[in-house]
């Protein structure tokens, strides 16, 4: 009778263990599952805030490729588990991020600033300082090469920014009334980040391109929603053009790439950086200046040189993008890089 009490006892003892541990998996899962709401209803007010902020933005008259590259940015932090009413909570997911470099936590820095103070939220920024680098720049043939191999609307947006240098944004708010097939000009009436309005003077293959495009709507580019799905279209296309080509640089080029080859380019063959501040359409010339160091590394003085004797010569020429040298015994000469 002893043991058997004693094993009665024994099995209440493990009865009670294993009923407590069920209770504890119980509460634990209540918990988890009751933080798992709480962080979705978190999340869906802080997306709530997020759409509020970037209407005030466009209230306030800021550019629609800005209001979407911010909105990308806000939504990004939250995903990391940041909540955007918490600036010690939002410093926490930044200083979490190993992998990103201080220039683009200073950038998250800097789009979360101006949602805190839409907010009302004050906050002392922490202190992520940009590193400056020479940007790539690819060869002439490279682009070209990626140009020849993308999409009738990639590759006019490529040839665009090429003669140009204009920013994607700019070069996506453009409309078939800022351009002129007949005078082959291309306004640039919508420029960025409080950039001059440019015009310039374009090549028949850009006016044959253009004209290959169907006019759908107001803009030239409405074929994409936005940066979003044109990027991807992009990256998709470039991928297909490296790997064809066997060429691994081609996937480093960029619609910015592009920018930064034609304000170096300019400079190279100018000498004059008042002439590329007014290209690229910048209001402080310290931004300008990275292009005179660009273009110290460029080696090629090797030149492709055309003669021409009649003025329908020098003007196919000149559209070719040669530029005039001299004249000798009648003769116009013209030279470009190869």
């Amino acid at each position: 009778m002893h043991g058997q009490t004693i094993n009665c006892q024994v099995g209440a003892r493990k009865s009670r263990a294993k009923n407590l541990a069920k209770a504890n998996v119980a509460l634990r899962r209540r918990a988890l599952m009751q933080q798992q709401t709480q962080q979705k209803s978190q999340k869906a007010e802080l997306r709530g805030k997020i759409v509020q902020f970037l209407w005030w933005m466009r209230k306030e008259g800021y550019k629609e490729s800005t209001i979407i590259s911010r909105g990308k940015k806000l939504r990004r932090l939250v995903k990391l588990g940041a909540n955007l009413l918490d600036p010690e909570s939002v410093k926490e997911i930044l200083a979490k991020q190993r992998k990103w470099s201080d220039s683009q936590k200073q950038t998250m820095v800097y789009v979360y600033d101006l949602f805190a103070k839409w907010a009302g939220i004050s906050w002392e920024k922490p202190r992520y300082k940009r590193t400056r680098k020479l940007p790539f720049i690819p060869s002439e043939r490279e682009i070209d090469d990626l140009i020849a191999g993308t999409g009738k609307y990639i590759s006019t947006i490529l040839q665009t920014a090429k003669e140009t240098a204009a920013r994607i944004g700019e070069i996506l708010e453009l409309k078939w009334t800022d351009v002129d097939l007949e005078n082959k000009t291309i306004k640039i009436n919508d420029p960025e980040k409080g950039s001059n309005p440019r015009i310039f003077k374009i090549s028949s293959k850009l006016v044959q391109m253009l004209k290959r495009l169907p006019k759908k709507g107001e803009r030239i580019f409405d074929h994409y929603a936005n940066q979003d799905s044109l990027r991807r279209v992009f990256v998709k296309q470039r991928k297909r053009v490296a790997h064809k080509l066997g060429n691994p640089r081609i996937m480093k080029i960029s619609f910015h790439t592009v920018r930064h080859w034609k304000a170096t380019m300019e400079y190279y063959k100018t000498k004059d950086i008042l002439h590329v501040m007014r290209l690229l359409g910048h209001r402080n010339i310290k931004n300008t200046l990275i292009y005179t160091h660009l273009a110290k590394f460029k080696e090629n003085d090797e030149f492709i040189c055309k003669v021409a004797k009649t003025p329908k010569e020098v003007a196919k020429l000149i559209e070719a993008g040669f530029e005039y040298v001299c004249e000798h015994e009648g003769l116009k000469f013209f030279r470009k890089r190869k």
